[in-house]
């Protein structure tokens, strides 16, 4: 079997400095907001180049955390991709602030910045970027517009750690952005956990202080937090794993390159990547019209896959009242979507398996 993601085996190459890490944070009889928690935040912050990392619960909780800290006003409008994982519009939705989504470009699922400047109004306050499936978004046009219109930038770092646009990586493109270290994320801890990074330190101490019940002093409260904390072993565990988030993404580009060289069948469409270091290839998305038919001859070949997002936003339950919108390149997207195995502990024989399995459908 080829497993999408064995999370087993990528955690048993670091068993010894994650069991001793865990015993060091067991015995210290410290278990949230200590020592482990401070030097993730530190080493965190120096990888993606930042001044500030505030560990958080999850990721969902550091995107709301950034939007709660600006400080919007109700129904204000935050623009963001249409094609992306709920989480992405959940947090604007959560500070009562109003979605406005915008369609991806089809090649790169990413947000399509030239779409961008017709849904600009005077209640836009800022542009959230999903660097969806580990590639950054191209942000030139995101910069302009930001600039021209007074906006922020929020980044949706989660499925892109160590990803980098011209020089600087992912986390470090906008305003503030927010990460998760879901277990299957590219840098992911052994449950739930979240980060937001920042240059602002007036943000940084405001987002400190509000996954905290708003306080900075124990029974102070200055704002109307939540508790969202990153505790001592996910952080202690992040500060370990860390140290190898480099060589497991470089061994991500390898396994894609082999794909994007190799796959030779014209029902497959493969993901456009524009600059080999803006992708870290959290997964390897194809598109393909007959998907459930693909999916189950690889299955039937031992070959696992998932499928990243199989319902739009727009279409979901939850947002009932756009059910009738219409978004056509993110609904192809969704319909057509389907995600091959590739992981830094995949074998090249696994990796040669899957490409001689797809071109042989």
């Amino acid at each position: 079997m080829v497993k999408f993601l064995d999370l087993y085996k990528i955690n048993q190459q670091y068993r010894k400095e994650i069991d001793e890490k865990i015993s060091s944070v067991l015995n210290s009889g410290w278990y949230l907001l200590g020592k482990e928690d401070e030097n993730f935040e530190a080493d965190f912050a120096k990888y993606c180049n930042t001044k500030y990392c505030i560990g958080c619960g999850n990721g969902l909780d550091a995107l709301s955390l950034i939007i709660k800290a600006m400080g919007f006003d109700y129904n204000d409008e935050i623009i963001v991709p249409a094609n992306t994982y709920i989480a992405s519009i959940l947090a604007i939705s959560y500070n009562n602030c109003k979605p406005v989504l915008v369609e991806p470009d089809i090649n790169t699922y990413n947000i399509n910045p030239e779409l961008i400047e017709e849904k600009i109004t005077n209640r836009t306050r800022a542009i959230m970027v999903v660097h969806l499936y580990g590639q950054a978004v191209e942000m030139d046009k995101i910069w302009e517009l930001a600039k021209k219109y007074n906006l922020k930038i929020i980044e949706d770092s989660a499925q892109a750690h160590g990803a980098i646009y011209k020089g600087r990586k992912t986390g470090n493109l906008g305003d503030a952005s927010g990460f998760s270290f879901y277990p299957g994320k590219n840098l992911g801890c052994l449950g739930d956990g979240g980060a937001v990074t920042t240059n602002d330190e007036q943000l940084a101490n405001k987002i400190k202080a509000l996954r905290n019940y708003g306080s900075n002093v124990k029974y102070h409260n200055i704002y109307q937090g939540v508790n969202s904390r990153l505790d001592e072993l996910q952080a202690g565990i992040l500060d370990v794993k860390l140290k190898y988030l480099d060589k497991e993404n470089q061994r991500r580009r390898e396994i894609a390159n082999y794909y994007l060289e190799n796959i030779k069948n014209e029902k497959i469409i493969l993901r456009k990547s524009y600059d080999e270091s803006a992708n870290v290839w959290h997964i390897f998305p194809v598109r393909t019209k007959n998907r459930d038919d693909f999916q189950n001859y690889l299955k039937e070949k031992d070959i696992q896959t998932l499928i990243h997002y199989p319902i739009p936003p727009h279409k979901q339950v939850c947002y009932k009242e756009w059910n009738n919108l219409s978004f056509p390149i993110t609904q192809t997207i969704h319909d057509t979507i389907i995600s091959l195995p590739i992981s830094p502990v995949m074998e090249d024989s696994e990796v040669e398996y899957v490409v001689k399995t797809v071109n042989a459908y």
